[in-house]
């Protein structure tokens, strides 16, 4: 099976040689990371994540991966705030799994290439919401980027309303081409509540995500935290402190993006060929994925299309309700660049 689907790196990108050395050096330094600790994370990597984002460490939770967190914080917000959840249109089907089953009502904001319409985002805080989820930078599953000029907008008309942003950011930094746009965090403060993961940068088995947050909500969640599993794995949080105080996390991700810049390229060359004028797609400076709009519904196609090799996920369970259903999510992180070339080649036919 040729997947689409599947939004992890590939192997290659996995340094398995350097982070078994910098877990053996963790251990080695403070066998303390074999013990239970604090709820909140690894002390000396929430102190480097403080420092990147200019907070005070106690503001920073580490969790078991970014979505572990994003549910802590929906939970919250959700018993803080009752109402509506905003989200784009499509958005991460995992989040929405979590929002239906914590029983919220959610309003979809629709996007373009630009990112989520302002507009729409106005109206919907008019008529009162809980929070805004969005992932701005090389969104799941669109690829798009929001636009800086609607950054700003975003961030304002959520403070004129009152109303927390939470940021999903952790394609961000897997940047092929382009200036970054600054954060919402970093336009809009303790307003915008900031996720991120070492699942795109460094590896996803080792589960770890960290959130920035108001001061209140994060002994909020670290409480939530050690009543749920007592303590986080310290190991595989020491071993990417380890890998980040020797000088390797910038080099290894130059090495990620550069393999994964590859397989982005070999994705629009193959879409272009095989389905230029009969499809529409997005075209991401970075993060994993394609989102492309095909002249037939995704659904029955993608049951033909795993029976003859090739997987992806079908673009309407990116939205709460009806939506999506001649679009498709595909991943071109996982797979060679060849067997990209002929993934598409054989969707094209069946399309």
């Amino acid at each position: 099976m040729i997947s689409f689907a599947r939004g992890a790196p590939a192997p290659e990108c996995l340094a398995v040689e350097l982070l078994a050395d910098c877990a053996r050096a963790a251990v080695e330094r403070d066998p303390s990371v074999l013990a239970y600790g604090p709820g909140g994370g690894y002390g000396p990597l929430r102190e480097w994540l403080a420092a990147r984002h200019g907070v005070e460490p106690a503001r920073i939770i580490v969790t078991n991966g970014g979505l572990q967190g994003i549910s802590f914080v929906f939970d919250e917000l959700l018993a803080r705030r009752p109402g509506r959840v905003l989200v784009e249109g499509p958005t991460y089907d995992r989040p929405l799994k979590l929002l239906a089953r914590a029983g919220a009502e959610v309003a979809t904001l629709p996007m373009d290439d630009e990112g989520l319409d302002p507009d729409a985002l106005e109206r919907e805080l008019a008529a009162g919401a809980s929070f805004l989820y969005t992932i701005p930078t090389f969104q799941n599953p669109s690829g798009r980027t929001l636009s800086t000029e609607r950054r700003r907008r975003v961030v304002e008309l959520a403070a004129a309303h009152g109303v927390p942003v939470l940021e999903d950011d952790p394609y961000g930094l897997v940047r092929y081409e382009g200036e970054a746009p600054p954060s919402l965090h970093e336009l809009g403060g303790e307003q915008v509540l900031y996720a991120s993961s070492f699942s795109k940068t460094v590896a996803p088995g080792l589960r770890i995500g960290w959130f920035v947050l108001p001061a209140d909500l994060a002994a909020a969640i670290e409480a939530r935290a050690v009543e749920t599993y007592i303590s986080p794995p310290f190991l595989t949080q020491a071993a990417v402190f380890e890998l980040v105080d020797r000088g390797a996390f910038e080099p290894n991700l130059e090495r990620i993006i550069g393999l994964l810049r590859e397989r982005r390229d070999a994705m629009l060359a193959a879409l272009e060929r095989e389905l230029g004028g009969r499809a529409t797609w997005s075209r991401p400076d970075g993060g994993y994925f394609v989102w492309a709009e095909l002249p037939t519904e995704t659904g029955p196609l993608l049951a033909r299309a795993e029976a003859a090799g090739v997987s992806f996920v079908k673009g309407s369970d990116f939205f709460p309700g009806p939506g999506g259903e001649r679009a498709a999510r595909l991943a071109f992180s996982y797979e060679s660049p060849s067997a990209i070339d002929e993934g598409v080649s054989l969707l094209a036919s069946l399309v």
